[in-house]
């Protein structure tokens, strides 16, 4: 399940975030593939979900490597 609350992503470190997004990533990899091959997805919106928490994500990421400059 995608984390949905960005208050929940900041608490999490660097590390974990960047532990969850490699997840999601390949989460989002194998859901495209099984759309592209013609197979029914059960929840379609849960593309756009985790392309929506992916962008979280690294927005945080990126917000916590511009404070540590």
């Amino acid at each position: 399940m995608p984390m949905k609350r960005v208050r929940e992503i900041r608490e999490k470190s660097s590390e974990d975030l960047l532990k969850r997004l490699s997840e999601l990533k390949t989460e989002l990899v194998r859901m495209r593939t099984m759309v592209e091959a013609g197979g029914a997805v059960e929840n379609p919106s849960r593309i756009r979900n985790l392309k929506k928490t992916i962008a979280r994500i690294l927005t945080v990421i990126n917000e916590k490597t511009r404070e540590a400059r």
